[in-house]
């Protein structure tokens, strides 16, 4: 079972993941998660922070001479902001914390945090709640996705919409136009359009969402099962998505496009075997890449909204939580659109995901003897392999 856990506060001292579950033998070093928290922290929109953090995941366990050793690996981020929170955020106590936090951000953790907690100061919720602990998921998220590449399967996402621009990407998508992006996004004519959006709103003191797509390539048949609820891949795949900060909404496919058509027009036809290297392929691929909880051999597609953000330059009217009086809502540094790296982040989920259904399926302690019944499993999926297996 692949499992990862997070700690840290957003302002505190550092961000720690460890990640559990990953076979041995796998080559792992600490430029490739770097290059993955890069890609978290740009994107147009982005506010101060990313100007102050320089993310970087120190390996402290699990890995030897660069491979994974089969045991926990663990991993620390450091938070350069801490240098400016010391007395605030220190573990213990000091004379003069700092003002308290206590007038509450309509959308935020805020509010059910504090009543949940019995806190009486917002900030020791608000600094968990924050997003910045999604680097975490994506240093661990890395480590999952290294894992993928060896079996052959590639994510990437991009954005679809934001601030209600919507984009109409080319197939097959120009990945490498993505990743130049500032806003992640493959449609020429619809970037500078978002870009405008995120000023726009900037300048009102607002933010913007929008509509992100993940889409992992090379996913063979057969991942997660039809078995259980909690074993459908469609359900991993949605509970990961939806863990994810200010995510309001997933997708698999053409979800919510679906429903509007009929069935002739909704499911993907599966075409003659001719290529017994490629088998069961199919004419489009409107499911998404899955059928009856389990993956169907193409691309696997997610698609989710991210919600606007809640921290306002703005504020919106709201109420403090000692008096109850009405006050302008809290105000923190924050982004104004963070719809970019939640593309980044949604890869690191939809990977741990994946690589625990492939360990779930193929199992293995070393990275060989996963490959090795891998390799054996896929022997078996063509028709003509389908009937010497029977007759055997």
């Amino acid at each position: 079972m692949l499992r990862f856990l997070t700690a840290g506060e957003s302002h505190g001292q550092a961000l720690v993941a460890i990640l559990e579950g990953v076979p041995a033998g796998l080559s792992v070093d600490e430029g490739y998660i770097r290059a993955q928290l890069e890609r978290r922290q740009q994107g147009y929109g982005r506010g101060g922070r990313m100007k102050i953090e320089t993310d970087y995941a120190r390996i402290l366990g699990g890995v030897r001479h660069g491979k994974t050793l089969g045991s926990p690996i663990a991993m620390l981020i450091e938070n350069k902001d801490w240098a400016n929170w010391t007395k605030q955020m220190s573990v213990v106590p000091v004379d003069d914390p700092g003002e308290a936090v206590t007038r509450l951000r309509p959308g935020h953790a805020d509010l059910a945090g504090a009543m949940k907690y019995g806190q009486d100061d917002v900030r020791n919720v608000l600094e968990r709640a924050s997003a910045r602990e999604s680097a975490a998921r994506v240093a661990a998220g890395a480590i999952a996705r290294r894992f993928l590449e060896e079996m052959g399967i590639a994510l990437h996402s991009h954005v679809l919409a934001i601030g209600g621009v919507w984009a109409k990407p080319k197939e097959p998508v120009d990945w490498e136009r993505v990743e130049r992006s500032p806003v992640r996004c493959a449609d020429d004519e619809a970037e500078p359009r978002m870009v405008k959006a995120i000023d726009d709103a900037k300048e009102a003191g607002d933010t913007v969402g929008g509509v992100v797509e993940v889409v992992a390539d090379g996913a063979p048949i057969g991942l997660g099962s039809y078995i259980q609820w909690d074993r459908k891949i469609d359900a991993r795949v949605a509970y990961a998505i939806m863990s994810m900060n200010a995510v309001k909404a997933v997708s698999i496919g053409e979800g919510w496009e679906s429903v509007n058509l009929r069935g002739s027009q909704v499911h993907d036809v599966i075409q003659p075997v001719t290529d017994p290297q490629r088998p069961w392929q199919r004419r489009t691929n409107r499911s998404g890449g899955t059928e009856g909880g389990m993956t169907n051999g193409m691309p696997l597609v997610v698609r989710f909204a991210v919600k606007p953000i809640a921290t306002l330059a703005k504020p919106l009217p709201s109420v403090d939580l000692v008096t109850g009086e009405e006050v302008q809502a809290h105000y923190e540094r924050s982004d104004v659109c963070q719809v970019p790296p939640a593309g980044v982040i949604g890869e690191a989920m939809v990977a741990l995901v994946l690589a625990e259904a492939f360990l779930e399926k193929f199992g293995g302690d070393h990275l060989e003897e996963t490959r090795r019944n891998y390799r054996a499993y896929l022997k078996t999926v063509g028709p003509r392999n389908r009937a010497r297996v029977r007759e055997d």
